[in-house]
């Protein structure tokens, strides 16, 4: 049977995410069904791990890292992918269970993935047997043969991209290009209300790839999913909560986490450290980490104590403590700081704003000082949370 779920995107973040939860959840008998992932672009790697996928449809992930207090390191063999497609070379098949079987979308398409491609004309609906080039353009195409099919039948769209309101931005990507090629208002309405559009946020450092596919990920992972009336879920399972404060979720991971990264960044960039030094290093400096532990507790954590969240961000943090120690993960703090004026504003700036709006009795000198000394970026992202948690490091 072909499966419910259609993914695209083959990368390892998803295949130790998204993938493992359901495979997890199939176990548990939790998930409603398997999942057929869709290669979309040309990349050997990528073409690598949907040959693998098709020989055996089996994969690794070993979990590695810290939980709890205790050291985690073993291995999960992964069996939710049921099929695996090229798009131009299977379009045909991967149209057929979009039209027949498919009752949730999920994709990670990278940072390019939302754009349209010009190759992709108005004439593409009439032309079924041609895959688009994009992936907004493959998936109006498919939900367009869906609907001329089954139009009272829709299908829930979960994206995993790290931008903010990922969900809405794709309807409004897709539906903008269905209006474009002119396609008929009763597409759009099934596009606007018998699709359900989901805006989630995916957290989980997938350190290493393993070949020809699996990969080596943190045992700390997230799938927070907005609540949305009449959304089918793929599966469920412990490390997926639906909330009806996606916000709050965001905040922790970019006030918390992201901050974090970037105030070590700053600290290795002042001092001129060594190039190879990795944040577990940074960690197990004294110095270093008094600091960042003062930053959290006293410019940090009182935001949340205001918003309400004082607890959950207690744990929170906690868990980012753990992520940050984890003795198998070589992050190194080069690579954070790449980037860093930029990251500072995204990062540090909204949480100022968000202080000042709450008229914050702490007065947060650590991260105003730093701030400061980035003046030309400040100000870029202070609009607010328009960047959400959607740091990679």
């Amino acid at each position: 049977m072909t499966p419910p779920i259609l993914q695209f995107g083959t990368s390892r973040f998803l295949l130790a995410h998204v993938d493992l939860f359901v495979s997890q959840a199939l176990d548990d008998g939790n998930a409603i069904g398997g999942i057929g992932i869709v290669q979309t672009t040309g990349n050997p790697a990528s073409r690598a791990r949907i040959d693998a996928l098709r020989a055996t449809g089996r994969y690794p992930v070993r979990i590695r890292g810290r939980e709890r207090g205790g050291v985690v390191d073993e291995v999960v063999e992964c069996h939710a992918v049921q099929r695996a497609w090229d798009a131009e070379r299977d379009w045909a098949e991967i149209r057929d269970a979009a039209i027949e079987t498919v009752r949730v979308i999920v994709s990670n398409t990278g940072d390019a993935g939302y754009r349209a491609d010009p190759r992709d004309a108005a004439n593409l609906p009439a032309q079924p047997e041609h895959a688009p080039h994009g992936f907004p353009a493959k998936l109006l195409a498919l939900l367009h043969a869906r609907w001329q099919v089954r139009p009272d039948d829709g299908v829930s769209i979960l994206p995993c991209e790290l931008v903010t309101n990922n969900g809405d931005t794709l309807r409004d990507i897709v539906m903008g290009l269905a209006r474009q090629w002119r396609l008929p208002d009763a597409f759009a309405d099934y596009l606007g209300n018998r699709c359900v559009w989901v805006n989630s946020l995916v957290d989980r450092i997938v350190s290493e790839p393993l070949h020809p596919v699996g990969a080596i990920a943190e045992p700390y992972a997230l799938w927070a999913i907005e609540r949305r009336a009449g959304m089918t879920l793929p599966c469920g399972h412990a490390q997926i909560v639906v909330t009806d404060d996606l916000r709050s979720h965001e905040r922790l991971k970019l006030f918390f986490l992201n901050l974090g990264h970037s105030w070590l960044a700053e600290q290795w960039l002042a001092a001129g450290r060594d190039t190879a030094e990795t944040v577990l290093d940074a960690m197990n400096d004294a110095r270093l980490r008094d600091g960042l532990e003062a930053v959290w507790r006293d410019e940090v954590a009182p935001v949340f104590v205001a918003l309400g969240l004082r607890e959950t961000a207690e744990r929170y943090v906690d868990s980012v403590r753990e992520r940050l120690l984890n003795p198998f993960l070589a992050h190194r703090i080069a690579d954070i700081a790449v980037n860093h004026r930029d990251k500072v504003a995204r990062r540090i700036e909204p949480l100022l704003a968000l202080a000042d709006s709450l008229a914050l009795p702490a007065e947060q000198p650590r991260l105003r000082q730093l701030v400061a000394r980035h003046e030309p970026a400040a100000g870029a992202a202070a609009a607010g949370i328009a960047t959400t948690g959607r740091e990679a490091s």
